[in-house]
């Protein structure tokens, strides 16, 4: 089940947002954010990611053995 955020955003925002879903073929304006959450989401977990390499609890691959 689906629950319903409504926000609210100044013309020129909402004109851009409009405009992206035209362009990027969304199937509506609802899917934009969704993917605009997801890819929040992937950033978040790719600095992490980042963090830890940094601190040297990351891992290094050398094939795609690796990955296993």
């Amino acid at each position: 089940m689906r629950n319903i955020i409504n926000i609210s955003l100044p013309r020129e925002l909402a004109k851009r947002v409009r405009e992206e879903v035209k362009i990027e073929n969304y199937a509506s304006v609802s899917e934009f954010f969704r993917h605009l959450l997801r890819t929040h989401n992937l950033v978040k977990e790719l600095k992490n990611m980042k963090k830890e390499f940094e601190a040297g609890r990351g891992k290094i691959m050398r094939s795609f053995r690796d990955l296993r």
